[in-house]
């Protein structure tokens, strides 16, 4: 492997909200508004309703509107605050305003941009990165590839990314987070991967517009020096369950840029074969739960059955969790080519000198 350069490492700005002295709230559901408009009331806003609509004013410099935002977290249920749009100090002109309500965020995204439902300043203030975990090939151990694992460093301590992606997808920034995602994972590779593969975990939903949303992930590989084939996007299965139509489309957009495909959590049930033979992914990950499950008959028969489809589909297999010899061989045994886990190695920064401040990648 070449020499490892250090951890490469971003910030973002994140647009969080600011104090407002005016709110603007529309729904569909309109039972939902009179609640709104109690805890308006309560605050001391002043409350103008519309069918569909209510406009809110403070006349206390944006103290109001604070209140009425921690207020409204605890007065209405997830699905209610999901129902609502709402614009902070829209714009006076009608047609402004209106396109202005059709793109804001739902009254959810905004109490979690304000914190009130999330602790959206671990976000904000996270230095991003990426540690690596190495790939095996069970037939003799060599490194053959690495899965890149968001991290950011905030206050002190490091946050995984489940956390990080949990924050961003309650404050509807989850596409953002999956394409900073893949532009750190890559970015931190170059300079030691080598030939290796480039796994990388990334949301097939938060790919809106391809062509668009896929830019920065094409110049960072460029950027980089790593070829597109050594780029695998791991696709979660419950993820890809969620809408086949434009998971397919995206999919093809990644194998349009030479990209593969690995399906990722494979475990037992019809789901999963129905799954492999619509994605044909290139590298299916037999899930964790299912491979520490090993020696298990009916585990056994499972991982037995995944590797002999997927085999059939030209796809390598990968076992995930490997934690001890025992599982490593029978993962092996029962038509498993790869492997990572604690036995081969945990998530870690490249060996560094000093960390590699990385600028976002410039969308064409």
């Amino acid at each position: 492997m070449a020499s490892p350069i250090g951890a490469a490492r971003r910030r973002e700005q994140w647009p969080l909200p600011e104090a407002a002295t005016r709110v603007l709230l529309a729904t569909a559901e309109e039972n939902v508004l009179p609640a709104v408009a109690a805890v308006a009331r309560s605050v001391g806003l002043s409350v103008f309703s519309a069918p569909g609509l209510l406009d809110l004013s403070d006349e206390r410099e944006g103290v109001g509107v604070e209140l009425f935002f921690d207020r409204l977290s605890r007065a209405l249920t997830g699905a209610e605050a999901e129902a609502v749009r709402v614009a902070t100090d829209p714009a006076g002109e009608y047609t402004a305003l209106v396109t202005g309500l059709l793109t804001a965020p739902t009254l959810a995204q905004e109490l979690a941009r304000r914190a009130v439902t999330a602790e959206v300043g671990v976000l904000a203030e996270a230095e991003l990165w990426s540690a690596y975990q190495p790939v095996v090939a069970l037939a003799d151990r060599a490194v053959v590839a690495h899965e890149a694992l968001l991290r950011g460093d905030s206050d002190g301590r490091t946050v995984d990314g489940g956390d990080l992606f949990f924050v961003a997808d309650s404050a509807g920034w989850l596409p953002r987070l999956d394409r900073v995602g893949r532009e750190c994972a890559i970015a931190g590779a170059a300079g030691w991967l080598g030939e290796a593969d480039l796994f990388v975990n990334t949301q097939p939903t938060s790919v809106l517009h391809p062509d668009a949303d896929l830019a920065s992930t094409a110049a960072a590989l460029e950027a980089a020096g790593l070829r597109p084939r050594q780029l695998v996007l791991e696709v979660g299965e419950r993820a890809a369950v969620a809408d086949r139509g434009h998971l397919l489309a995206v999919l093809e957009s990644y194998r349009a840029h030479g990209w593969r495909v690995a399906l990722d959590e494979v475990a037992a049930g019809w789901s999963s074969r129905s799954l492999l033979d619509v994605v044909r992914p290139d590298v299916v990950k037999l899930g964790r739960a299912l491979v520490s499950a090993l020696p298990d008959e009916g585990a056994r028969a499972v991982v037995r059955t995944v590797a002999e489809h997927a085999h059939r589909l030209g796809a390598v297999v990968v076992a995930e969790g490997v934690e001890t010899e025992q599982v490593a061989e029978e993962a092996a045994a029962l038509g498993a080519d790869l492997a990572q886990g604690w036995l081969f190695g945990r998530p870690a920064a490249p060996a560094v000198a000093g960390p590699v401040e990385v600028s976002p990648v410039p969308t064409p």
